[in-house]
């Protein structure tokens, strides 16, 4: 059996096999790495407080639930009211999504989620990232959507992981892993001439094909394939933003996305991963060293700044942001000053061809076990819109795919028009 792993330097895409390959061979595999449009899909691991990040200030159940974390009405950035009437505002740190929102390039889809959310980071994770809750093993819906792709280029993904996450992975499709682009390399102890001459000697190996042991023609392939990303992923490291990026993690990731469209190598669909909100304890929304403070100005500077540089770059028309995270929270704040594991939250959709404004409605907080809107005898949000009619939009109207066959079944909704 063949399985792919992640296990080079930078974090790089490669291969581990379970049968004897030539030493050289397997300690020189190492590097692995249509339409214009690029997908982003940010991940927001841990479980978002969704009504942290988008809060429903008029209600009152919204502020005797939450005596310590309720985020003050006046200092709510107010976007408008959803079709049922309920006024809603992001968080005070989210101004530049805010603008991006007054722009018509941010759709909130809100209450999105699915029947009996699981509470579990892993079982969520997986749910969110096969679109099949039944069978959360399978493959991901965005690697099934890359296996539909004819011929099918090395860096077609990417990811800003270590690890390959599920969603990206199918049977047949390469994913580039990107932590750090400068990283992303041929291993070699050695430098210069010696790591050259060992370079080329990877690829001649590579390069031979033998019909009778596929095993090996696979990691040949693998290897050749690897090496065909080098130089194109070099040519990211020399972009220069029209911006200044945040010097975490995430901003350097999103200007690490930005090269990659601007300098042209040919990816489709982009992977980010920001972390840090599993807030069961000392949440605080409103201190400026509040930890979810923290959490909403690193989310705000990061995708503002990616908004403007793609925008300068002539390039906003073609990209599309779209956000998850496993699970929300649940209503009532707990004794810990935090919140636990919800169920439904709202999704964020940026970009430039985005519709953008409130999508769904928000529900009532009032604890009422009869509280439709409601779940779990009133303690989580209920879900409204299934996450999977939000792909099926994406998929059909953004990346030119078929939803249904990618998704097993039809989960268009109507009214979805977000992009």
């Amino acid at each position: 059996m063949i399985t792919r792993r992640e296990f080079v330097k930078g974090g790089i895409a490669a291969f581990t096999v379970s049968f004897a390959a030539p030493a050289f061979l397997t300690d020189l595999a190492r590097a692995q790495g249509s339409a214009s449009r690029n997908l982003v899909v940010l991940n927001l691991s841990g479980g978002n407080d969704g009504l942290s990040l988008l809060v429903p200030y008029t209600d009152p159940f919204y502020y005797s639930r939450r005596p310590t974390l309720a985020i003050p009405a006046g200092s709510v950035l107010q976007i408008g009211s959803d079709t049922s009437g309920k006024a809603q505002g992001l968080h005070p740190k989210l101004t530049g999504l805010r603008e991006i929102f007054n722009q018509g390039r941010l759709a909130v889809i809100q209450r999105a989620g699915y029947q009996n959310s699981s509470r579990s980071h892993f079982s969520g994770t997986d749910i969110w990232s096969t679109g099949n809750p039944p069978n959360t093993q399978g493959s991901g819906w965005l690697g099934r959507y890359l296996s539909t792709l004819k011929p099918l280029d090395p860096l077609d993904a990417w990811t800003a992981t270590a690890d390959t996450p599920h969603s990206l992975q199918a049977s047949g499709v390469a994913v580039a892993s990107v932590p750090s682009v400068t990283g992303y390399q041929f291993n070699s102890p050695n430098t210069g001439n010696e790591a050259a001459l060992e370079r080329a000697a990877a690829a001649n190996i590579a390069s031979h094909m033998p019909v009778d042991q596929p095993h090996v023609a696979f990691v040949g392939a693998s290897v050749q394939a690897a090496m065909a990303t080098l130089q194109r992923v070099s040519t990211v490291a020399q972009y220069r933003p029209t911006v200044a990026y945040p010097g975490n993690g995430f901003g350097q990731a999103l200007q690490a996305v930005a090269g990659a469209m601007v300098k042209g190598i040919g990816t489709r669909v982009f992977f980010v991963q920001t972390g840090g909100f599993d807030t069961h304890a000392s949440q605080d929304t409103v201190s400026d060293n509040g930890a979810y403070v923290r959490l909403m100005t690193t989310l705000d500077t990061g995708l503002k700044d990616f908004f403007d540089d793609v925008k300068n770059a002539g390039l906003l028309g073609d990209t599309l942001v779209l956000s998850f995270s496993e699970f929300g929270r649940r209503i009532t704040e707990n004794g810990s000053r935090g919140t636990d594991h919800g169920a439904a939250s709202p999704m964020l959709a940026m970009g430039g061809l985005v519709r953008g404004g409130l999508y769904g409605t928000a529900a009532s907080l009032n604890p009422d076990p009869a509280n439709p809107t409601l779940e779990n005898a009133g303690g989580d949000i209920h879900f409204e819109t299934d996450f999977r009619s939000v792909y099926a939009k994406v998929i059909d109207n953004w990346l030119g795919g078929d939803s249904a066959g990618i998704l097993g079944g039809n989960f268009r909704k109507a009214g979805l028009d977000f992009v």
